[in-house]
């Protein structure tokens, strides 16, 4: 089985529940367990919530007003992308960048962290395509309730 959607969405805080909530009732909908699906809509929180706060800072026409959101559940896997049009990441190869630690104590700067733990694998950089900005990319391998209507076979 093999399901797969995009969203355009404003750069407005509005949007990231809507895209948490489309990820959660995709995933019970195709019978992915609970568990499962509350990390990845907590990590998928995370990563839209940087594309709002920083995705078009210095960014100009209405690409910059805007990120995206590309989820897969295909097979055993479930992967997320979420780009934007701003700067992207500061010195940030294109494809892979390490999160570095941040300070107990810090008002920001979590959400990246939180994402490598609770996904399987994750990938941080810069995107060429969509307007230049950041890409977050991660995915989790799916576990699926044993009445699951989707269940991949």
């Amino acid at each position: 089985m093999s399901i797969w959607w995009s969203l355009h969405l404003r750069r407005e805080a509005a949007s990231v529940p809507l895209a948490r909530r489309l990820l959660v009732g995709t995933m019970e909908t195709a019978g992915v367990d609970p568990d499962i699906s509350y990390d990845l809509s907590v990590a998928l929180t995370e990563a839209c919530a940087n594309a709002v706060e920083h995705g078009g800072e210095g960014g100009t026409g209405p690409s910059s007003e805007a990120y995206r959101v590309t989820a897969y559940l295909d097979g055993e896997r479930c992967r997320i992308e979420v780009t934007d049009a701003g700067p992207g990441f500061p010195g940030a190869p294109p494809v892979v960048r390490p999160v570095r630690a941040v300070p107990t104590d810090a008002e920001h700067g979590r959400g990246l962290c939180l994402i490598r733990e609770l996904a399987d694998h994750v990938h941080i950089g810069n995107t060429p395509g969509y307007g230049g900005g950041a890409m977050v990319s991660f995915d989790k391998i799916i576990k699926w309730r044993k009445d699951a209507p989707l269940m991949a076979v």
